[in-house]
């Protein structure tokens, strides 16, 4: 039977894979596994927060119904950031937590996505355990013993002083625009940066259920892009559909991605003696760029399997400071329990107002060497790392490139594709590379016709 937990939670088309009975039948499976009533006989609580698609009403009633059915006190903290619910989580010392959202998807998907007590990810066995009790009978109190429902009046209010007692600097005299991709973060981010000082341009902040990243957030950022043109800002900041991640543009437009974001805030925690054993960690697919930055200024490099959760292990292991992805999902450990684009952004504007640097100069101390990402389909993904002749290939491809370029080959979690990714000085040396090895892999691999 196919693992109904993903990557981020369970997430599929409302309606579709996701219905309300699922919805209901998963918070009472939760409610089993993660809700412990207190020695002194208090029901245990969670926080619900969601992201604006039209969706999460009902998925959110239903989620909230199997709660309290199974006897959890149910805080609703509203149209929140999944950083938001994490931070609530262990604000509220909640027993766990629930977000409901699809990310960066479109607006006809839609997740469940549960956190731990402290607002952590849950590790795969306890998703297991929460699958596994979606078979069996769920608890039924009743009387004084069922849960209550009540609005988390001031949610959104704790989570903006959070976010603005991390601040090593205001931001005022910056002006900044603001893509909140019409998702979670279209409330509470431009509230945060007006009360952080910046005079905030705000687009994307008009959610009606059905346009969440529809042509404007972090996965499209052209509007962003046009906005800080025509507005002359200092920098802009775009978030996905639940505000997770935040990728940057520049004072003329040039996208500052996830890379170059981590790359500035590692140096500068650096300098201020906050990071952890001066280590970053960050997955496989960061550009060699990064690494090579980061060695110039005496910074190390953990490298992950792709994944923010893989990244929150790595720096779990070693009790880092700062983590995360080339799409813009920064963890700062200080601060939060997972990446928190707000956050993200909060930090980088205030390293353009404290250094008094543009972001266009901050972001040149990283130099993205040209990347090509070939997806090799209808082979068997499972020999990639055994097959002699695609291993002579990538080791005869590195030996060529040296220091000056990377090859990684890896292969889909989902499908029978297999990913050769080259980094190259030049586009050309990394697209003829890229195409040698794509060949080889295709010729070696294929899979025999059914």
């Amino acid at each position: 039977m196919t693992r109904l937990f993903g990557t981020d939670g369970v997430r599929g088309q409302a309606n579709g894979l996701l219905t309300a009975e699922l919805a209901l039948q998963l918070a009472q499976a939760a409610a089993m596994v993660l809700g412990h009533r207190s020695s002194d006989g208090r029901r245990p609580t969670a926080v619900i927060a969601r992201d604006p698609r039209i969706s999460g009403d009902f998925i959110a009633a239903a989620v909230e119904a199997g709660l309290a059915s199974a006897g959890v006190d149910v805080y609703d903290a509203g149209v929140l950031p999944t950083p938001a619910a994490a931070f609530l989580v262990a604000d509220l010392d909640a027993d766990f937590g629930v977000m409901i959202s699809a990310s960066h998807n479109p607006a006809p998907d839609n997740g469940i996505k549960f956190l731990a007590r402290g607002g952590k990810k849950l590790d795969d066995a306890v998703e297991d355990a929460i699958e596994a009790e979606l078979n069996a009978p769920p608890r039924r109190p009743v009387g004084p013993d069922v849960g209550r429902i009540q609005r988390f009046a001031d949610a959104e209010d704790r989570y903006v002083v959070h976010l603005l007692q991390s601040l090593p600097h205001r931001l005022d005299g910056l002006k900044v625009v603001l893509d909140c991709a019409n998702g979670a973060a279209s409330g509470c981010s431009p509230q945060v940066f007006s009360d952080a000082g910046a005079d905030v341009v705000v687009i994307g902040a008009d959610p009606d259920g059905n346009n969440i990243n529809d042509g404007c957030g972090s996965t499209h950022l052209e509007m962003l892009q046009a906005a800080v043109l025509e507005h002359g800002a200092d920098l802009g900041i775009a978030h996905d559909g639940d505000a997770d991640r935040c990728l940057a543009v520049d004072h003329e437009g040039t996208v500052v991605d996830g890379d170059q974001i981590m790359a500035i805030m590692a140096v500068a925690l650096n300098a201020a003696g906050r990071l952890k054993d001066s280590t970053l960690v960050a997955t496989v697919m960061s550009n060699l760029g990064l690494k090579l930055a980061l060695r110039d200024a005496g910074i190390s490099l953990r490298e992950t399997a792709v994944g923010d959760r893989y990244v929150l292990e790595g720096m779990r292991d070693g009790a880092f400071s700062l983590g995360g992805e080339q799409s813009g999902h920064v963890i700062f450990a200080d601060h939060a329990t997972t990446g928190d684009g707000v956050l993200t952004g909060l930090q980088l504007a205030a390293q353009v107002a404290m250094t008094g640097r543009s972001l266009k100069e901050l972001s040149t101390i990283m130099t993205k060497l040209p990347q090509v990402l070939i997806n090799v389909k209808g082979v068997d993904k499972s020999s990639v790392n055994s097959d002699d002749e695609v291993q002579r290939a990538v080791r005869e491809a590195q030996n060529s490139l040296g220091e000056t370029g990377r090859v990684l080959l890896r292969p889909s979690g989902t499908e029978p594709v297999v990913r050769v990714m080259v980094e190259a000085a030049d586009m050309a040396t990394a697209e003829s590379i890229a195409d040698r090895l794509a060949d080889t892999v295709q010729r070696q691999l294929a899979l025999e016709p059914a």
